[in-house]
């Protein structure tokens, strides 16, 4: 964890796919074009944003029935913008690493040093199949995104002579890149982030991951996984510490009242077929795992509404109710809040004039009163 004097981070999820990040018929005034997706970018950079997380789809599956390519889309909003950070999802099994480090080094120096990777491991096993790429036992998903890691690391920082790696799943031999990817101050590479609840989701984050995204948790299932993955880490032959982030939906509104309602509503209009499919599939996934530790293992069909747990963190209610519920969360080692919203482009700009400032001021409370929290 990072001093905890560090401001928190703010991500929120691109809508570049269709059908908001509820699966919901629920009015929702967001967009998943491009045109749309450039004016939310300039907008979040303006309103305390630090990075944008295109999410990877790449065929119709529960409610979101078109979607744009991440690492494309993620590229061109970082043309668009001037400081906000483009995190792209990427699938270990489609993508070569040695590939990817290209890409991501162009994109990078395109990006004048604001590109990001969040590797994903899978859970859509037709998004696989369908490609003719062979879908994985859950664990050894895991074990493969561990290796390809370290590949894009070993080719981003090798010495004279190229990376060099011999995994089971991957190999490269003498693999020189260059350009290498922008020198960053503070920053040995473009950041990887990766996800997962799973025993072997953790541990990669302690052991090869910058950062660490948590589906939407409550209190006590976001210190769980912090502990576990921090002591992974503690082993590790890491260049940086490990950091966190942690996924919410957030309902900023004027009262508590209005804020429920909306959270209801969503609900009461779910798009009932589409929550119980997606149900099955990730249930069945986050299952498969020996400890039953897997993604949405134990959600319930309310929590799936919203695809990434997000209702599970609360940050639901009054801004000032909301800035209490993060500053909780930075006490138990959240860097980074990954937000989704239902009216993006409106309730990005709420979130920069109302929420933002009061997390602000119980930051320097919290600074004061507890310094103890502070680690190097």
């Amino acid at each position: 964890m990072s001093d905890i004097t560090e401001p928190l981070k703010f991500a929120y999820w691109v809508p570049n796919v269709s059908g908001g990040l509820v699966t919901s018929t629920i009015d929702q005034r967001t967009d998943w074009g491009y045109d749309y997706n450039v004016k939310l970018a300039q907008t979040a950079e303006n309103n305390g944003f630090d990075y944008a997380l295109s999410q990877i789809r790449y065929m119709a599956s529960y409610g979101a029935d078109h979607q744009h390519e991440a690492t494309s889309f993620s590229l061109a909003l970082g043309l668009a913008t001037e400081r906000l950070k483009l995190i792209a999802a990427v699938h270990p099994g489609l993508w070569q690493p040695a590939v990817l480090s290209k890409w991501l080094a162009t994109a990078d120096h395109l990006t004048k040093g604001r590109i990001a990777v969040n590797v994903v491991s899978g859970w859509l096993k037709p998004e696989f199949t369908s490609m003719g790429e062979p879908w994985l036992e859950h664990d050894e998903r895991y074990r493969r995104t561990n290796e390809f890691i370290r590949v894009l690391r070993e080719i981003w920082t090798a010495g004279e002579g190229g990376a060099e790696f011999a995994g089971d799943f991957y190999r490269v031999h003498g693999f020189d890149l260059k350009p290498r990817p922008v020198d960053v101050p503070g920053r040995p590479h473009p950041e990887i982030f990766q996800g997962g609840n799973s025993t072997a989701a953790r541990y990669n984050g302690g052991t090869v991951s910058d950062w660490y995204f948590s589906n939407g948790k409550d209190y006590d299932g976001f210190t769980e996984q912090v502990e576990e993955v921090l002591g992974h880490a503690k082993t590790a032959d890491r260049l940086q510490p490990v950091r966190f982030g942690l996924n919410a939906f957030m309902i900023a509104r004027d009262s508590q009242k209005e804020a429920r309602d909306t959270l209801r509503e969503i609900i009461d209009k779910a798009n009932k077929p589409a929550v119980e499919g997606f149900r099955d599939a990730v249930q069945q996934a986050g299952n498969s795992t020996g400890d039953k530790k897997g993604m949405w293992a134990d959600s319930s069909f309310e929590d799936l509404v919203q695809y990434n747990d997000g209702f599970k963190t609360q940050l639901i209610g009054t801004p000032e109710e909301i800035a209490d519920r993060a500053i909780e969360y930075k006490r138990r080692g959240a860097n980074l809040l990954l937000l989704g919203f239902l009216h993006f482009q409106e309730e990005v700009e709420y979130f920069g004039a109302n929420v933002l400032p009061i997390i602000r001021e119980k930051e320097a409370e919290l600074a004061e009163r507890e310094p103890q929290l502070s680690q190097s």
